[in-house]
């Protein structure tokens, strides 16, 4: 029989649950399609794909026979890792459901810089997330406006003749290829410290000019996720980041974005985003999260050195929500 999802539904008298479609088989094999529904698996939000990437996934939990090609990265000794090709989605989260993980992962976390002058100036886009296939729980749903986001009916259609039955429109596609440099997914790193698992999405946001000298910036996507059932706290960050002018940075400070992450396993995973501005343009960044037992001993885990390569091909800046 058919497995329904569904979702809780706010009453003055309380919560009460409501079906909001079905549930379909994950996917073993290929990837989902755009106008695909699904519940994120860890995060529990309701979603729609808008489009897939091909990212390289760099698993520093898994040995590479030391004959394949490898990347080699400064940083905890130099593990070499083989790219493995993984399947990442550029997804729109319901809005109904932001209130609901905003404690657990920032929702605002897709950024851009701005259009004009001002190199430090950003602007975000809300309801943006990447997600990679095992995260997906796909459902279907009789609803034509299945997810509430300010941006699905500019993005999809719906077509009952299609499987999904939400498709691109014009809009969609434009602002793909236009912002493309900046949205793609191509690489991700991940490794795992006394289980607690570091996974690292960097992203090339563009350059700009400041007083004579080209400033490069990317911004980064962490997802902390506790693989024990022991509850821990992170309490310190602790960077290393290499630019290619010669500069090595430490950076370190009380938990991240302002906040000290609890993860348990009723809610075993933190994500956020952050920043960072290069004179030159590639470098790369490593380093450790501090986190705090129940008993107050703490230790460290290691955050995956990846790199941050400009893609110096690209002159113009990132294209806001502009038809």
């Amino acid at each position: 029989p058919p497995s329904y999802l569904s979702a809780p539904r706010n009453r003055p008298e309380g919560k009460v649950l409501e079906t909001v479609g079905v549930f379909e088989a994950p996917k073993q094999h290929g990837k989902y399609e755009t106008g695909q529904l699904f519940l994120h698996s860890v995060f529990g939000y309701r979603g729609i794909v808008l489009f897939p990437w091909q990212a390289r996934l760099y698993d520093r939990d898994v040995a590479s026979p030391v004959t394949e090609k490898s990347e080699n990265v400064a940083g905890h000794g130099s593990k070499e890792v083989k790219g493995k090709t993984h399947t990442y989605y550029q997804v729109l989260i319901d809005a109904r459901d932001c209130p609901h993980i905003s404690q657990r992962s920032q929702t605002e976390a897709v950024t851009f810089l701005a259009n004009h002058d001002d190199s430090r100036a950003l602007y975000a886009i809300p309801g943006l997330d990447y997600v990679s296939h095992e995260d997906i729980l796909p459902y279907s749903s009789t609803d034509q406006v299945p997810i509430q986001h300010e941006l699905f009916e500019r993005f999809l259609m719906y077509d009952q003749t299609k499987v999904p039955p939400f498709v691109a429109r014009d809009t969609l596609c434009a602002w793909q290829e236009k912002n493309h440099p900046w949205l793609e997914l191509s690489d991700v790193h991940r490794e795992t410290t006394e289980n607690i698992r570091v996974t690292v999405i960097p992203f090339y946001m563009g350059m700009r000019e400041a007083q004579n000298s080209h400033v490069y910036w990317w911004r980064y996507c962490i997802r902390l996720e506790n693989l024990d059932s022991e509850v821990v706290q992170l309490r310190e960050r602790h960077w290393r980041i290499f630019s290619l002018s010669g500069t090595l940075e430490t950076v370190r400070g009380r938990g991240v974005v302002g906040r000290e992450p609890v993860l348990s396993k009723e809610q075993p995973a933190f994500q956020y985003s952050s920043h960072v501005s290069l004179q030159a343009s590639s470098g790369h960044m490593w380093g450790t999260f501090r986190f705090e037992r129940p008993d107050g001993s703490h230790f460290d885990v290691r955050i995956p050195p990846f790199s941050l390569e400009s893609n110096k091909d690209e002159k113009t800046p990132p294209s806001g929500l502009h038809w």
